[in-house]
């Protein structure tokens, strides 16, 4: 390992923007917090995980020393006491601003959370409301969707209770005869609803449940199958097919006339069962070539991950963005620089850094994921920018705008947020938790 000085000057501008993350699932300060997401992923019960994900990897250690002072040089069973009482007193001291502590902890001024219904701690402008709609797309018996695998056995019925939420939200009693109505009646207020309580962007999880392929269905269509099943029977998985295809389209049209962006996931996992050659952005070309959805942003988020060339060759249409989420926190700093040197060659307004910080167990909260993505993703921007002054792509001074661009403000501009004019600390601050310029990266 060798250090290179153009990445290393530029990791030290990097550290001190003060980023928008674009995805990430972080709790309320409530104990037992059970709404971060619509389709929560413990319900799956064990399944492989990457090795950077396991508590023994050591960025877990190093975000326990970032964010809560650990001074010992390894977690073994007798530290941990000492580490769980320094975290419950950081909580108890900062109360319902812990969330906010962390953000300030780990440089970052607005923080998107995907969940179900935002909650204490989690109030604007800090943090910005993501809904969950997946539940639109599936009025009816779900049951045949969910024999096709053991994992949307269990996944399937949490989308169910989240449509009756929704429905009794609306003071709905029971789901209209026709599609029409349910687009008025029901789609189209949970939408509004989720608008005027601060929402910014609205969220498919569809690649856990199903393929991205949402194909061009005429209404008829659609309109014929809801009003088959809507009182009762199975509708077959083509049937059902055809009716979120048709819902997809409509959901993705109203959210951007109310100008809030969709968000997409899209990545080789989670799951033992799940169907990764479903979740391709390429799946997604027929929807963006929508002339009627050209006017509702989209986001990939998680990059696409094994098919982030992919996500890159979808960014030619001019309303689709990726992000970093998931892959901050899975995959290698150099594996994430080589992804981002190539999308910020070609489409580097459309770039947005997101971390998918969440709870991954009672030891390992949302804050130290958050701290971990958001430390290797400026890691790795650092590498991905410093090769490219390197190789004369791009001067110093345009490396710094495009990293000031993925960091803040791509994101600031695509929702609308009133961002602080400072958008970098001051020379005289060090943002907590950060590594040190005395303790830089090594530089590969």
């Amino acid at each position: 390992m060798t250090r290179d000085t153009s990445a290393a000057e530029l990791y030290e501008f990097i550290r001190e923007i003060r980023a928008v993350d674009n995805h990430t699932h972080a709790n309320t300060v409530v104990s037992g917090d059970t709404e971060a997401d619509a389709l929560p992923l413990e319900v799956l019960g064990d399944f492989p995980v990457p090795v950077t994900l396991k508590p023994e990897s050591p960025v877990w250690l190093a975000a326990y020393r970032a964010l809560y002072g650990f001074s010992h040089e390894e977690l073994s069973d007798a530290h941990w006491p000492e580490l769980r009482d320094t975290m419950r007193e950081a909580a108890e001291q900062h109360g319902e601003r812990f969330p906010e502590w962390v953000l300030d902890r780990i440089g970052t001024e607005v923080m998107l959370a995907n969940r179900v219904a935002m909650g204490p701690g989690l109030a604007p402008p800090r943090f910005r409301w993501v809904s969950f709609v997946d539940a639109l797309m599936l009025p009816l018996s779900t049951r045949a969707e969910a024999a096709a695998t053991p994992e949307r056995r269990k996944l399937y019925p949490l989308e169910a209770s989240l449509l009756r939420r929704y429905l009794a939200e609306l003071r709905v009693g029971e789901l209209p005869g026709m599609l029409e109505t349910y687009l008025r009646t029901v789609v189209l207020p949970t939408l509004e609803r989720h608008k005027r309580a601060g929402c910014v962007a609205v969220k498919f999880e569809a690649a856990l449940l199903r393929s991205l392929n949402f194909a061009d269905v005429p209404a008829e269509t659609a309109r014929a199958v809801y009003a088959r099943y809507v009182h009762g029977g199975e509708p077959s998985r083509a049937e059902y097919k055809a009716l979120q295809d048709f819902l997809f389209r409509e959901i993705a049209r109203e959210a951007g006339r109310l100008g809030m962006a969709v968000h997409i996931h899209s990545f080789e996992g989670p799951g033992a069962f799940y169907e990764v050659a479903g979740a391709d952005p390429l799946l997604l070309e027929p929807a963006f070539n929508d002339p009627s959805l050209r006017h509702t942003s989209f986001v990939l988020v998680h990059g696409g991950g094994v098919f982030a060339a992919h996500a890159r060759a979808m960014m030619w249409k001019p309303n689709v963005y990726v992000d970093t989420s998931a892959m901050a926190l899975i995959y290698t700093p150099e594996t994430l620089a080589a992804i981002l040197r190539d999308w910020l060659l070609q489409f580097p307004e459309r770039v947005l850094f997101g971390t998918d910080a969440a709870s991954f167990g009672p030891d390992t909260g949302w804050e130290l994921a958050a701290w971990i993505g958001t430390t290797q993703t400026r890691t790795a921007l650092a590498m991905a920018l410093g090769g490219m002054v390197r190789s004369g792509e791009v001067s110093r001074v345009r490396a710094e705008e495009l990293a000031t661009m993925v960091m803040r403000t791509n994101a600031g501009s695509l929702y609308g947020l009133s961002l602080g004019t400072q958008g970098r600390a001051r020379e005289s601050e060090v943002v907590p938790g950060l590594p040190s310029r005395e303790d830089p990266p090594a530089w590969s």
